[in-house]
C-alpha cells in the first residue's frame, strides 16, 4: 500500500491524492475502449469516450451531489442522454442514496404511468455485478387509494401496509416507471424521505469528498468493463436472441419480473434482421437496439425500439421487428442510426410464459 493509500482521507484531499487518484482512475478506464477485441471503427470510438464522460458525469451525482443516506433524492442518474446497461427507451428511471441503518418513507401518487417498480439493492449495482437486491415491491401488490395515492415504508423489519424489505447492506433504493406511451402516460409523482429526520444533509466534509470520489472513479472503471465483457461475450451468438441468465441480471439490478433476451447484431450494407415471437399475456414487452457498449441509441431522434402498445400485429397475434439500415417500408421497422453493429435487447414483463423470439438475416431486397 502506498503512503497516499494508507493517508487519513483528510491529509489525502488536502494533499490532491484524493484528486489525482480520481483522474488517474478515470485515465485508465480508458484502456477499456481501446482493449482488443472492441470495436475500432470512429463511431464506436467516439461513443465509447462519450460513454465514460457520461458514467463520470452519472457517478458523480450518484456519488457526490446525491450520497447523503440521512437527505436521500430521487434523482435520475440514468436517462436521454446518460445510459447503462440496456436501459429502457420506456423507463423512467430514479435512484435514491439510503441505507439500511434506516427507516425512510415514500409518498406517490401513480398518475396514469402502465408499470412501476420499486427496489431496495446493495452496493455493486452497474459496476461489479453482484449486488444483491433487498425487497422488491410494484404496482401489482402495491395498495393505492382511489386517486393512486400510496405510501411505502422502507425498513429492515416488516410494517404492515405497503413494506418495501431493506438489509442492512442496502444501499440505494431504484425506481423504475414504465411507459407504455410516453407521448401521452404522466409518470408518478414520488418523494422520499428518513423516518426520524428534518430533511437535511449531514455537513459536508473532506471524508465524503475523498469517499465519494473513490466511489464515483471506481464505477465508471468497473461498469465499463462489466458491460462491456458482457457485449463481447453476446458476439457468440450475434443476431440470435437467446434468453439471458436471470442470476447474472439480478446481480447488476435486474428486475425480477422481467425476461431478458440480451444479444449482439451485426449487419452489412444491404442485410436486414427479422425478429419474430407471439407475445403471451404481460403487462408489457418491447425490442430495443443498442451500441456496442450497451447505451439504447437515440430514441429521442430515431425509432430504435418497439413495444407492446406501439407494434404493429399480424393477424394471428404475432410480431415482425425489422431492423434495417434504412426503411424497408414495413411495419415495425427499427432504425440502425448509422450503426454497423451494436448489442441488443428483447424483454418480457410480468409475462405469463417467455416465448423465444426468433432471428433470421435476410437480404435488405427480400423484405418488401
Amino acid at each position: 500500500m502506498s503512503e497516499a493509500d494508507s493517508a487519513d482521507p483528510r491529509e489525502r484531499l488536502m494533499s490532491g491524492a484524493s484528486w489525482e487518484e480520481f483522474c488517474d482512475t478515470l485515465k485508465n478506464a480508458g484502456k477499456t475502449i481501446v482493449a482488443e477485441g472492441q470495436p475500432d471503427g470512429p463511431l464506436d470510438r467516439a461513443e465509447g469516450y462519450r460513454y465514460l464522460s457520461r458514467l463520470t458525469r452519472a457517478a458523480l451525482e450518484t456519488f457526490v451531489e446525491y450520497s447523503d443516506p440521512l437527505a436521500p433524492v430521487l434523482n435520475r442518474p440514468v436517462h436521454e442522454t446518460a445510459k447503462i446497461g440496456a436501459d429502457n427507451p420506456d423507463n423512467y428511471y430514479q435512484h435514491a442514496t439510503i441505507s439500511g441503518a434506516h427507516d425512510y418513507l415514500i409518498r406517490g401518487k401513480r398518475n396514469t404511468i402502465r408499470y412501476l417498480d420499486f427496489a431496495t439493492q446493495s452496493a455493486g449495482v452497474a459496476s461489479s455485478g453482484d449486488s444483491e437486491q433487498g425487497g422488491h415491491l410494484d404496482t401489482s401488490n402495491l395498495e393505492m387509494d382511489p386517486e393512486g395515492g400510496f405510501t411505502i415504508r422502507l425498513s429492515c423489519e416488516e410494517t404492515p401496509g405497503n413494506w418495501l424489505r431493506m438489509t442492512p447492506d442496502t444501499t440505494a433504493l431504484i425506481v423504475r416507471q414504465t411507459f407504455a406511451d410516453r407521448e401521452s402516460e404522466i409518470p408518478a409523482s414520488l418523494s422520499i424521505e428518513r423516518i426520524g429526520g428534518d430533511g437535511r444533509p449531514a455537513q459536508f466534509t473532506p471524508e465524503a469528498l475523498d469517499a465519494g470520489l473513490g466511489q464515483a472513479a471506481g464505477l465508471v472503471a468497473s461498469c465499463a468493463a462489466l458491460f462491456s465483457n458482457w457485449a463481447q461475450g453476446f458476439q457468440d451468438h450475434t443476431n440470435e436472441l437467446p434468453k439471458f441468465d436471470d442470476a447474472v441480471s439480478m446481480g447488476a439490478g435486474g428486475d425480477p419480473n422481467i425476461c431478458y433476451y440480451h444479444s449482439y447484431w451485426s449487419l452489412g450494407p444491404e442485410e436486414a434482421l427479422v425478429i419474430e415471437a407471439t407475445p403471451p399475456e404481460c403487462d408489457a414487452w418491447n425490442f430495443q437496439l443498442d451500441n456496442h457498449w450497451m447505451e439504447s441509441l437515440d430514441y429521442r431522434f430515431h425509432k430504435i425500439h418497439v413495444n407492446k402498445h406501439t407494434a404493429v400485429y399480424q393477424d394471428d397475434g404475432s410480431i415482425r421487428i425489422v431492423v434495417a439500415h434504412r426503411d424497408p417500408g414495413v411495419p415495425n421497422w427499427i432504425e440502425t442510426a448509422g450503426h454497423a453493429q451494436g448489442t441488443m435487447c428483447f424483454r418480457w414483463i410480468r409475462a405469463e410464459a417467455h416465448p423465444q423470439p426468433q432471428c433470421r438475416v435476410v437480404k435488405f431486397s427480400e423484405l418488401r
